[in-house]
């Protein structure tokens, strides 16, 4: 099998709500989507959510790599020589982890279409469905009850809260989630690097009672010591997210004993062949492991979802990037239903027409 023609659709998408963590506001995400075709009639697909911040790409630099580099380096070749495609990618973009991640998911789609199974089944099929946390951002406390509210009467029951910003207003919401709903469901807190590890400490001191599940990237990502403090100090897990981009970063963090949990995202570490390494790392070292996500619409996150579904030592999920994307033609690759994501039974990452 050979790659005869590489492509690429930029999809612009509004969110329905736009949303506040600790550093910005996001109203809008760009994706880019890669088309890559053979010449047996199979299609493979992947997508790139960059964030300048985190990714250090642009949606132009990913389209550009898209033409250039990724078009030079696969056309011709026998796709499934995926360990070299990502080797030279790594060697030639830099820190550009979307962009790898988005020929990453489509060399791993064909795989899976040739194989003709599912790409969680080809992966290693640990099991078929995963709850997934849904997000507050950062809003008022009256928002932040309502918000509560309408997502567990649509059936989550693992709420994942945003703050960073306001240590007391972070401590009251949380404090105020339980007062009125009761225990009955997961709490996560994320504070996206907005803590100090003194307001760290203070923070878990203060809802220790409130059954915080998850405390995620509480301190900066500069800073390896903080967030072992923050971790040392908290009867929570903590949780490593910004802090983790490379296998190089979760080695360390993993050898130094400064975190619980790794966040692994496909878009931050450059797809499916490198996050099964982090993964390796975590569970050598006994590190519990969730998949998240960026804004990414729902063919970046059945990616994900179907990672997540492969290895036993996965157990949580933040695969709800793509609800409030306007417009997502990718929405009928899995199913979601009361919080539990199911992938689909097509091959690969599933049908599309696109």
């Amino acid at each position: 099998m050979k790659i005869t023609r590489v492509s690429h659709i930029r999809l612009d998408f509004d969110l329905a709500v736009p949303y506040t963590v600790a550093y910005e506001t996001i109203s809008s995400t760009t994706n880019i989507i890669l088309k890559v075709e053979t010449d047996k009639g199979l299609t493979g697909w992947g997508c790139s959510a960059p964030d300048r911040a985190v990714t250090g790409e642009t949606p132009d630099e990913v389209i550009i790599a898209a033409d250039g580099l990724i078009n030079d380096l696969l056309c011709g070749q026998n796709p499934f020589q995926i360990a070299r495609f990502i080797h030279v990618l790594k060697q030639q973009t830099t820190r550009n982890s979307s962009t790898i991640a988005m020929v990453d998911m489509a060399l791993h789609d064909l795989l899976a279409r040739k194989a003709g199974m599912p790409l969680f089944q080809l992966l290693g099929g640990f099991r078929s469905s995963i709850a997934t946390s849904i997000t507050i951002g950062i809003v008022s406390l009256d928002e932040t009850l309502a918000w509560a509210e309408k997502h567990l009467k649509d059936g989550f029951r693992v709420l994942k809260l945003k703050g960073g910003k306001v240590l007391e207003e972070d401590i009251e919401k949380v404090l105020k989630l339980r007062e009125r709903f009761g225990s009955g469901f997961a709490l996560r807190f994320d504070a996206n690097q907005g803590y100090s590890v003194e307001q760290s400490i203070e923070f878990m001191d203060r809802v220790g009672d409130a059954g915080i599940e998850i405390f995620e990237q509480p301190t900066s990502r500069k800073k390896d010591s903080s967030l072992g403090m923050a971790t040392q100090a908290s009867a929570v897990p903590v949780m490593a997210d910004e802090s983790v981009k490379t296998l190089a970063d979760a080695f360390r963090l993993a050898a130094n004993e400064r975190m619980d949990m790794i966040n692994i995202k496909l878009m931050k570490m450059g797809g499916i062949f490198e996050s099964l390494h982090i993964n390796s790392v975590a569970k050598a070292a006994g590190i519990e492991v969730m998949v998240g996500c960026f804004d990414e619409c729902a063919l970046g996150i059945c990616a994900g979802l179907h990672f997540a579904l492969s290895r036993a030592n996965i157990e949580f999920a933040d695969l709800d990037g793509h609800l409030d994307l306007v417009d997502d033609p990718f929405r009928n690759l899995f199913h979601l239903q009361d919080g539990v994501l199911y992938p689909s039974d097509e091959k690969g990452l599933g049908d599309i027409d696109l």
